[in-house]
């Protein structure tokens, strides 16, 4: 059973394309007409791209990888980072810092610094500093926090990119073609699929838009989690049952040889009596 369905996309606004003038030539598979010089999409299409994308997604979070949601444009920042949060994704939702994925160790150093304001905040080593001082450092923190809080838990490069509006997140697009990181985006009628690993054509300006096509796949990232601790709680079952089997065995043998010792020294009794 598909995860949406063509009205629910419908009523969300997701067939809304843009201008004839602006498209790209790429788009036309997922096009299918045009009125008053707006391009409409195939939903039908984006239906089953979803369906694709959304499987593709829960197989990966059932591996225990992340998946790195980037969204910087105001009508898609507040939807992504609530869906991101639910599933305990990493997401980019202010500005995308330029080499997170090709300079990652450095991107690590910033996070790390803030995580060591924080320590250092704590243990009153910063309550003998001015109150410009302090400002500063809470200033930075501040900056820190806004820019790269979401990605904290991030400890190594994610498993694959769920992009809202490639056009504006084209550098976090190159930079994981760079890297080979599977792309999964959002992608309207200006802008270019070729770059994208798991097309889902919709419009991409609209918030209900952007909202019904992530709690799809935020859905199947949570059944995928789900699965993944039902495998792990499976596996620990198992272990324990394996391990008390292990157990009962010398138990048994032990058993066994008083068995076979009892009649033993019963026969030897009567012939000393005789």
């Amino acid at each position: 059973m598909s995860r949406t369905n063509f009205d629910q996309l419908l009523e969300a606004g997701c067939h809304f394309g843009h201008l004839k003038r602006k498209w790209n030539p790429a788009m036309a598979p997922y096009i299918f007409m045009e009125r008053n010089g707006i391009h409409i999409i195939d939903l039908h299409k984006t239906v089953a791209k979803i369906d694709v994308a959304a499987e593709a997604m829960k197989q990966i979070a059932k591996s225990g990888k992340k998946i790195l949601f980037v969204a910087t444009k105001k009508q898609a920042k507040s939807v992504v980072a609530e869906k991101a949060t639910a599933v305990n994704m990493p997401y980019v939702i202010e500005r995308w810092p330029g080499g997170m994925l090709t300079n990652f160790p450095t991107i690590r150093k910033a996070v790390k610094k803030m995580s060591n304001i924080d320590k250092l905040m704590q243990d009153g080593t910063y309550s003998n500093l001015s109150k410009r001082e302090l400002l500063q450092i809470t200033r930075q923190r501040a900056k820190l926090e806004k820019n790269l809080g979401s990605i904290a838990d991030l400890t190594r490069l994610p498993s694959a990119l769920f992009v809202v509006d490639v056009l504006k997140e084209n550098i976090a697009v190159r930079e994981a073609n760079r890297l080979g990181i599977p792309v999964f985006a959002m992608v309207d009628t200006n802008s270019d699929p070729n770059n994208i690993d798991f097309v889902i054509p919709a419009n991409d300006d609209a918030k209900d838009s952007v909202d019904v096509i992530l709690t799809a796949c935020c859905q199947a990232i949570a059944e995928g989690l789900e699965e993944r601790k039902a495998e792990k709680a499976d596996e620990k079952a198992a272990a324990e049952q394996a391990e008390e089997a292990a157990d009962q065995k010398p138990r048994r043998a032990r058993k066994a040889r008083k068995e076979e010792e009892a009649p033993a020294a019963e026969e030897e009794a009567p012939a000393a009596e005789a």
